[in-house]
């Protein structure tokens, strides 16, 4: 497919080659667009493409171009398959592949965790994603560690969603801790319950971007999906559910303690949370930092650590983290840090 043409003379340390493709209607879905994909690909890997006929000729550094070649071949390969490519596909592609360029990206895209009522496909789009994915599918009780937009709490819905479609499970129970992070829930309107709904919200959002409103609300009105506070699961008992904690960093000792003892016959449990955002007093120690420490090893729990390198949000969300990180690195030490550490 690829055929090297050498150095280019005129830009030292360069490197060139062509590849041919047989198949035009798949090259143009490669393309995309007035060739917008190809764009996105010589931005991101700083290598310039140019199509003539069936023909791609790839220049750059060495390294870059060698990624580009096995991209477009992955790329390919998954337009066969019947993969629909988006620009943010190219993005987490080329990111798997810089990490390690002999990853077959089929085994990563083409794992489909639900397909939504959009007709969208849900699928991990990073190795740590998959990783994540296979261990709900394998573990009993799995907690899915790392900073905002890595996909933790969005692809534990669609496996859940998924599980509750293919009867492996009765219900699907959706669980918040409401910490005021700044705020007094006393000084809002309503009951309790309204109280607390503005912290459930993100829940709502994730469970109906998978499935049209009416069908959800149907659901949860038949008690089938729970969305409820964390303090409501005292004293219950949960069999042939699927259980999702978010925000789990936000939980006392004691209140983790109680959540995990809730799990009963033939379900399962996603413990999702980023250490780096409790919003629990100094002196109260987190539940999810307490349980990581006591539950490493255990036998039927998983635990999956996400970094910044996962995030699959915009793309300045990573610069984001990274500049808080180093924030709080120049800080003065606090107590609070010394239990994330």
């Amino acid at each position: 497919m690829a055929q090297p043409l050498g150095n280019s003379r005129n830009e030292p340390g360069s490197h060139s080659l062509q590849l041919t493709f047989e198949d035009n209607r798949s090259l143009q879905l490669l393309c995309g667009e007035q060739n917008a994909h190809l764009k996105t690909i010589e931005r991101q890997l700083g290598v310039r493409l140019h199509l003539r006929g069936n023909q791609i000729t790839v220049s750059g550094a060495r390294a870059e171009a060698e990624i580009c070649e096995r991209l477009l071949g992955e790329l390919l390969d998954l337009i066969r398959r019947g993969y629909p490519l988006y620009e943010s596909d190219i993005l987490f592609a080329i990111q798997v592949l810089r990490d390690n360029i002999n990853r077959r990206l089929g085994d990563i895209f083409l794992d489909q965790v639900f397909i939504a009522s959009n007709k969208k496909t849900i699928s991990p789009k990073s190795v740590k994603q998959k990783e994540y994915i296979d261990s709900i599918r394998s573990h009993d009780i799995v907690f899915g560690i790392g900073p905002a937009g890595t996909g933790k709490t969005y692809l534990a819905m669609a496996t859940a969603v998924a599980a509750l479609t293919k009867e492996l499970v009765r219900r699907i129970v959706l669980v918040r801790p409401a910490v005021e992070a700044g705020e007094k829930l006393g000084f809002l309107p309503g009951d309790l319950a309204e109280k607390v709904n503005p912290y459930l919200r993100p829940l709502y959002d994730a469970l109906h971007d998978m499935m049209d409103f009416e069908r959800a609300s149907n659901l949860i009105l038949r008690g089938v999906i729970e969305v409820a506070p964390l303090a409501f699961m005292r004293g219950r008992t949960l069999n042939d559910s699927f259980v999702i904690l978010d925000e789990a960093q936000n939980t006392t000792a004691e209140q983790m303690k109680m959540f995990l003892t809730r799990l009963g016959l033939g379900s399962k449990a996603v413990i999702t949370g980023d250490i780096t955002q409790i919003d629990l007093p100094e002196n109260k120690p987190s539940g999810l930092v307490e349980a990581i420490g006591l539950l490493q090893g255990v036998n039927g729990i998983s635990m999956v650590h996400f970094t910044k390198r996962d995030v699959v949000r915009h793309r300045l969300v990573q610069d984001i983290i990274e500049a808080y990180e180093k924030y709080e690195k120049a800080k003065p030490p606090t107590t609070r840090d010394a239990e994330r550490s």
